[in-house]
């Protein structure tokens, strides 16, 4: 048995074990098992070691040097720019790789045969994090705990790297490391069942992960590990418009506020979770879909499946060379500009729970080895039919640093639209690190000051 293998088979003994899970306090690792951080692990909980075949090499510290040419603050340029496709996935072919496609994907393939394919590139493990979140995450392992649906005792880093279940994986994306506070100009695209391609959103948006403040600790920390704020400067219709929260991962505890310009006044969204439509999408996407899951978790009953081999997007510079204008084919993202790698992925599946309420019943997410980021999701609705699914675009950022995440959205396979979020191609600057926003920034009463049309 290799040791792929022999990974894969303890990962669904485990699975197994833990898929009922208790709401009771969870032990953290031990001191031992702590300690392959670093040695067999990364820092962040990912296999150091390649694979047999050597498609995925080993982990060697991320990409942390300059890409040549780059200027800082500006556009991204593309470290790959000279690679080729090692093959591509096709309609015709996929029966090839099939073990290493999501149902989502695979769905995709058949629906439009003649315009959806993926170009398959050599693989790159370049994701990394600054020390300080290395040695927060190593602390975490020894301390961190799920308490019910609550996380105690961890700060600063992947909260579970060494995850016992599904629960604990899906907070290690929640908690995933993006930076700590960073702002871009992006546009918001709709594409109808008819291939029209319709501009939602132009604005600025401004993020903040007090989670990772690193001078904080799991003792003083209050909760609110995202904050965000959504200026909107276009189409017509919504310029003015204002949308700011913070996420606290006591979710009754989570506040949003939109500020409405034609009626110039602050109002509070009264459910800012789940399957509710969200504003900073013109209501097109649900807040649990924003990076592919950023939803409450006491939703649903959770499994860790295990970890396998898949072809995901990853590394996108590449896409962010092309204009807003040439990113999208028919009712899908242009195939030429999307980067696809083979990497190791941890499966997590969300069942509804018993007594809740949810327009997904079935969930199925595949989260990047290396940054614990989603990159890909399936949804399932409550006639058990395949409804949407969801993609996550990571790009390689070395002042950072990391592989960080920014563009995402979704294809829906009944009606044939989509969505996408987020895009930064045709600004003057893609994602940049500033200094910390005052909290003020994300809520109501600092949204009414900034109003001002």
């Amino acid at each position: 048995m290799t040791n792929n293998n022999k990974t894969s088979l303890s990962l669904l003994i485990a699975s197994t074990i833990f898929s009922g899970y208790v709401m009771t306090a969870q032990a953290a690792v031990s001191p031992e098992q702590a300690a392959r951080l670093g040695a067999d692990l990364t820092p962040l909980g990912g296999e150091k070691a390649g694979n047999d075949e050597g498609t995925i090499p080993a982990w060697t510290g991320g990409y942390n040097k300059p890409i040549p040419g780059e200027k800082l603050g500006g556009k991204r340029l593309d470290p790959f720019a000279d690679e080729k496709p090692l093959y591509t996935v096709t309609a015709q072919n996929m029966v090839e790789y099939e073990d290493k496609l999501t149902d989502g994907v695979k769905a995709m393939l058949k629906k439009y045969p003649d315009t959806y394919k993926l170009n398959v590139y050599p693989t790159h493990r370049t994701a990394t994090a600054p020390e300080w979140v290395y040695n927060y995450t190593q602390q975490n392992a020894l301390k961190g705990k799920m308490d019910g649906h609550d996380i105690v005792g961890a700060f600063g880093g992947t909260p579970f790297p060494i995850p016992a279940n599904g629960l604990e994986a899906i907070n290690n994306h929640r908690l995933a490391w993006k930076g700590v506070s960073w702002e871009a100009e992006l546009n918001q695209y709709q594409i109808t069942s008819s291939g029209k391609v319709v501009l939602t959103t132009d604005g600025l948006i401004k993020n903040q992960m007090p989670y990772y403040f690193q001078e904080g600790s799991a003792e003083d920390f209050d909760g609110y590990f995202w904050e965000v704020n959504l200026e909107n400067y276009g189409p017509p219709i919504r310029a003015g418009e204002r949308i700011a929260g913070r996420t606290n991962l006591d979710s009754d505890k989570t506040q949003a506020y939109v500020y409405l310009a034609g009626q110039r006044r602050v109002r509070k969204l009264p459910n800012a979770c789940c399957d509710t439509p969200t504003p900073a999408t013109a209501g097109l996407m649900s807040f649990d879909e924003l990076g592919v899951f950023s939803g409450r978790t006491d939703l649903f009953d959770w499994t860790l499946v295990g970890k396998q081999e898949m072809l995901i997007p990853y590394n996108q510079n590449r896409f962010l060379q092309y204009s807003d204008k040439d990113i999208v084919t028919g009712n899908h993202l242009n195939p030429e500009a999307v980067r696809w790698e083979l990497h190791r992925v941890w499966v997590v599946e969300a069942n509804l729970a018993s007594g809740k309420r949810h327009q997904a019943v079935k969930s199925r997410y595949y989260l990047d080895e290396d940054t614990w980021q989603a990159m890909l999701g399936d949804r399932w609705d409550s006639k058990g039919q395949l409804w949407k699914t969801l993609w996550h675009f990571n790009y390689v950022m070395p002042e950072f640093p990391g592989t960080i995440p920014q563009t995402f959205g979704f294809y829906n396979l009944l009606s044939g639209e989509a969505y996408l979020a987020n895009v930064i191609n045709d600004k003057s600057f893609h994602n940049r690190p500033v200094e910390r926003f005052p909290t003020s920034t994300f809520t109501g009463q600092g949204l009414a000051r900034q109003g001002v049309r």
